[in-house]
């Protein structure tokens, strides 16, 4: 039981007095660019599975 509660203490002592949180500023910056950078990746996904059905359609209509 004492190296779980040694445990707890030490984990609440580095993420109060070890870790630097970002400011209000910098995560909603880095928030905008994770929603820029998943559409980016969500359109050339659609784009790919556009170009790969239309491939299919070509192929099996040919067949």
């Amino acid at each position: 039981m004492k190296k779980i509660v040694a445990y707890i203490k030490d984990s609440y002592n580095e993420l109060v007095y070890k870790v630097s949180w970002p400011s209000r500023e910098e995560l909603s910056n880095s928030a905008v660019i994770v929603m820029i950078a998943s559409l980016v990746i969500a359109i050339i996904v659609f784009g790919i599975d556009s170009l790969f059905e239309w491939i299919l359609k070509l192929l099996y209509g040919i067949l």
